[in-house]
Formats: C-alpha cells, structure tokens, sequence
C-alpha cells in the first residue's frame, strides 16, 4: 500500500493534492497520510483535526492521521470521531496505549502504533496486540525530507516475523525517507504501507508517482 504523506504538498492547494492521488487503478493512493504536530511533542505545528474534517469531506481516500502530539489519551478519539481511518498514537507519548486503542476502535477507526527510531519494539510486544497498524519512523519524527534511517529496518523484520507466525495481527507501516531508492529495502524487510512525501509530491504526476512506486515494492514482494 502507498500513502501518499500531505506534509509535502502545497497547503495552499490540499483539496486538489489529494485529488491528485485519488484516481483509478494503479494510481490510486491506498490512504492519505496526514501528519498532526503540536510543536510540544515535536518541535514542529502542522495541521489539526478542523483541517483533517475539511479533507473528510474532499475525498473518499482513507485518511491516515499520524498524531505527533503530546496527551494523544485525550485527543486521538476526536480524529477517529470525525471518521478517519486510521489514527495512530506514539508509544512515548500515551499515558495508557492499550486503553488508548480500545477507544479508537470504539470510536470507529484502525488504531495505530508509532514508533520513534530509538524506542526498542521488543518492549512494547504485548501493547501491539491490541493495535492494527504498527507504524515504524524511519527518520525522526518531526519534519519531512529527512535522509531514510536504515537501522530501523531490524524493528520491521521483527514486526513481520511475528505478524507472519500469528503472533501479532497488523498492518507494518514505515514513514520516513521512502522513495525510489529506499522502497525496495523496507518491501524486503516486510512493510505493508509505504508513507511517501516528497517523492510523490515532488513529482511532476503524483498520480504516476503512487503506481512506480507500488510497483516496486510489489516485485520485491512478490
């Protein structure tokens, strides 16, 4: 799955960037990756849920929002309220992660993990039990545009390894540096969604862009 990442997109235009991605077949984004930070969590602001409700109502591509903000206990069931797809919380920032993801699933959305490229999964085995999505940062959370983190990759064969045995059931996500010369690595070491910015909003046809890059990831997976 690709999802294209919002963060580098014209905020200007959101409306026809993301229609840019929500065509038919091969250039079709899976989900819209929308990036929420609270210069608390994360030293940069972004968006938050006014911008995420406005874009609801622009396409019916899943949004997948990625909550970089501190208390996501509090805040997070707003963002699966108002009907997106997918919200993912980080471990470091929730108070109670397995309450947390109760919550959003009653509240109608996929509940998602992240974590940071220094936070270890194997502490947190028993919490992505309860979540749908493991999110994997492969940069530093906090600005697009940074260089790919190769070392990660470890954290993605351990996730898909236990996803693989029926020990986890989940989708492995990675954002962060994803283009056409690191897609082929995170595929083979077993990610699901591929979060991808600049290389499909730097693009001359981002639409174009979401199916080269599916297709690489597909025939390393085969």
């Amino acid at each position: 799955m690709i999802a294209p990442s919002i963060l580098s997109a014209d905020f200007a235009r959101l409306g026809d960037e993301i229609r840019a991605v929500a065509g038919e077949g091969e250039t079709r984004a899976d989900w819209v990756h929308v990036d929420v930070m609270d210069a608390h969590f994360v030293p940069n602001l972004t968006l938050g849920l006014p911008v995420v409700q406005s874009l609801l109502k622009a396409t019916d591509v899943p949004i997948d929002c990625h909550l970089m903000i501190e208390n996501p206990d509090k805040w997070a069931i707003g963002y699966a309220e108002a009907g997106a797809y997918n919200v993912t919380v980080h471990v470091e920032a929730a108070h109670d992660p397995i309450a947390l993801a109760k919550n959003l699933r009653a509240a109608g959305a996929k509940a998602g993990l992240s974590i940071k490229p220094n936070t270890p999964i194997e502490d947190h085995l028993e919490t992505l039990k309860h979540y749908d999505t493991l999110l994997v940062m492969s940069v530093e959370p906090g600005f697009g545009g940074q260089s790919f983190i190769e070392g990660v990759l470890d954290k993605v064969r351990t996730a898909r390894r236990l996803v693989d045995t029926g020990h986890l059931k989940l989708v492995v996500e990675i954002d962060g540096g994803i283009n056409a010369d690191t897609i082929e690595q995170a595929a083979e070491a077993g990610v699901d969604c591929f979060v991808a910015g600049s290389a499909v909003y730097g693009a001359e046809d981002p639409g174009k862009a979401v199916a080269a890059l599916r297709e690489q990831a597909a025939r390393v997976r085969g």
